[in-house]
């Protein structure tokens, strides 16, 4: 077999949650690229709508649903509404997220709550509606960060939490359903990627990386999409519980 076939996924029904802007936007059409079904789940039903059209005219089966992750009963109906129109549900790209920087001294409890609701029981909530309907063979991708591995230049206390808990959370998911279930789970963690949530104080973080990294530079979404196919498609099918790390070297230093 063409080694490269291994990283397909035609027939295979993928959920991508955070799909409205940054790189939730590039997984969707990764995953579609190699002829995965995409299910769009994001908060902004405009942004959703053009991101399907878009991707429809490239010649993906997509669709769509407004979906808050933490809201456990919406992740649920996410689950749901893709059975209904696909059928199945064969891999998950856990990538929702929210961050903001703040010094820990200042942020409230509104702040924190917000911040894991999100980035860490969204990712609970969505693994578990999934979970229960995965047959084997399926793959789970929770997208991390980089700073959930190493102290962050800048002070986001709760922000780092939730990707720890993350990488923390992924470990246990594996070990009770890659065996059980052949529902394989697994970590992405990535550096600094451009997109909507780096935008905020560009050049201080591009300076950041700059001093922090062996390759000195933000990462572009072309270098991250392979890391993610590995995780979903069968090419890892003897992968389960890790973190990929892809961030330029910074975590090694």
């Amino acid at each position: 077999m063409d080694p490269l076939q291994l990283f397909r996924l035609d027939d295979k029904v993928v959920i991508v949650t955070g799909a409205t802007s940054g790189l939730g936007v590039g997984f969707a059409a990764a995953v579609a690229a190699v002829g995965g079904t995409v299910m769009l789940a994001g908060r902004r039903a405009d942004r959703l709508d053009e991101v399907a059209a878009k991707l429809r005219t490239d010649g993906a089966t997509v669709s769509r649903r407004p979906t808050d992750v933490a809201d456990p009963q919406a992740c649920q109906d996410l689950v749901d509404a893709t059975l209904a129109e696909f059928g199945r549900v064969d891999g998950l790209v856990n990538n929702a997220g929210v961050g903001e920087t703040m010094p820990a001294s200042r942020a409230t409890p509104a702040h924190v709550r917000g911040i894991i609701d999100v980035n860490l029981l969204g990712v609970f909530w969505m693994a578990q509606a999934c979970g229960k309907v995965m047959g084997p063979g399926s793959a789970i991708v929770n997208v991390s960060s980089v700073l959930g591995m190493i102290a962050p230049r800048f002070p986001q206390a709760a922000y780092a939490a939730s990707k720890a808990g993350v990488i923390g959370l992924t470990r246990d998911l594996a070990q009770q359903w890659s065996g059980r279930k052949g529902i394989r789970v697994n970590a992405l963690c990535p550096g600094y990627f451009h997109s909507e949530m780096t935008a905020t104080g560009v050049e201080e973080l591009a300076a950041n990386v700059v001093r922090n990294s062996m390759l000195a530079r933000f990462g572009t979404q072309a270098e991250l999409d392979p890391a993610l196919l590995y995780l979903l498609s069968p090419a890892s099918a003897y992968t389960t519980g890790t973190t990929l790390v892809v961030d330029g070297g910074m975590a090694a230093l």
